[in-house]
């Protein structure tokens, strides 16, 4: 997640991905996306998706 103006934007693998214009309200949206793809990861056989990133949780912004 980086700060771009007034807005937060959320990426991954250097894409970006969604922009919001809360910082909790990105991170809400992190954290919910990171424990579902970890619940399909789960679920899923290795052999499937054996590729499947695993996300980390950036640490609070300092100001």
């Amino acid at each position: 997640m980086i700060k771009v103006g007034n807005d937060y934007v959320v990426q991954a693998n250097d894409k970006c991905i969604l922009k919001v214009s809360s910082r909790r309200r990105a991170a809400q949206l992190i954290s919910e996306a990171t424990d579902l793809l970890n619940a399909l990861a789960v679920v899923e056989s290795p052999d499937i998706a054996p590729e499947l990133p695993a996300l980390r949780r950036e640490p609070p912004e300092v100001s």
